[in-house]
């Protein structure tokens, strides 16, 4: 089932139960108003999406990303062995880790998106090492700016947004950490 399914089941759930204790107009009331601050939030995260996309965009025009490639080469050679002497390759994994370290969440998505695209050439059909490596360290991305999550917490009145860099810095360091060893402990039990 997928989650539209879910959403779908809940809501009908909430409904249902709503009808059931006599509280149809508080589940209406409810949905409306969760309605209204989910647009509010939507408009307020817009906002800082937009402006880091569109610092990525002036540092791609300026060739920052391709200093960035250069600067990350070491250890992103190291993540993806297969494609470090593909410059294009790294340089669309180097945009992707940028997006990521600069927390834009769904906006870094397309990045990794192409980086996947020109990584699957090589083996069309087969998600290689490297690959899995991709969707890991994208999935678990390091952040230094958590853009989106500061984004939520300005649309939904923290006085300040950005007190939670600590545990952000910690947990997604971390989570990139387990990925990588599970990554590279499961490629090598594949292999076997």
């Amino acid at each position: 089932m997928g989650m539209g399914g879910i959403w779908t089941v809940m809501t009908a759930a909430a409904l249902v139960c709503g009808l059931a204790t006599g509280r149809g107009e508080a589940v209406a009331a409810a949905a409306l108003e969760g309605a209204s601050a989910g647009v509010e939030l939507c408009l307020s995260m817009a906002g800082a999406l937009c402006l880091w996309m569109g610092v990525m965009e002036v540092l791609r025009r300026a060739g920052a990303i391709r200093w960035l490639s250069r600067l990350l080469r070491p250890v992103l050679g190291r993540l993806y062995p297969d494609f470090a002497g593909d410059a294009a390759v790294m340089e669309t994994i180097s945009a992707n880790v940028s997006a990521n370290l600069l927390g834009l969440g769904n906006a870094a998505t397309p990045l990794g998106l192409e980086a996947a695209r020109r990584m699957s050439r090589r083996s069309p059909g087969v998600a290689s090492d490297s690959l899995c490596m991709l969707v890991v360290c994208n999935t678990a991305s390091i952040q230094l700016i958590p853009t989106t999550v500061a984004a939520v917490r300005a649309g939904a009145g923290s006085a300040a947004p950005f007190d939670i860099l600590p545990a952000v810095w910690l947990a997604s360091a971390l989570s990139v950490t387990a990925g990588i060893l599970a990554a590279r402990l499961l490629a090598r039990l594949w292999r076997d």
